[in-house]
């Protein structure tokens, strides 16, 4: 059993940036890959990005890419998303999510998930 729990989300004006956090506890951290998801009001649960369990290999959506990074702390059992140049196409609630399998985009393949939090961009 793994708990996740999401924190750094807020109220952002359009360009600025914000950085999420997901601590997990529970069993092994390193040996589960993870990722992050959201979802905006009215819209399905969609993948923003994912990590291996070292950190080593990333995966991004492509209305993410070069904005958003993820990374990974397994030390501190935590997983971060970095996310830059925010606009309001990027307000939804943000969910963290662990899984076995590596680079995976469907919210199916992740077995545990956070209670999300809100991000939210002015424009």
């Amino acid at each position: 059993q793994v708990q996740l729990v999401e924190s750094g989300g807020g109220l952002v004006e359009a360009g600025g940036s914000l950085r999420l956090s997901c601590a997990a506890s529970g069993r092994i951290f390193s040996t589960y890959a993870m990722g992050w998801f959201r979802q905006a009001p009215g819209k399905e649960r969609e993948f923003v990005a994912a990590i291996s369990w070292s950190g080593g290999t990333t995966y991004y959506a492509d209305s993410v890419k070069g904005r958003f990074t993820i990374s990974r702390d397994n030390a501190k059992n935590t997983v971060f998303l970095q996310m830059n140049s925010l606009n309001s196409e990027d307000t939804a609630v943000y969910y963290c999510a662990a899984g076995r399998r590596i680079g995976v985009r469907a919210a199916s393949d992740y077995s545990y998930w956070g209670q999300g939090t809100q991000v939210t961009v002015s424009s």
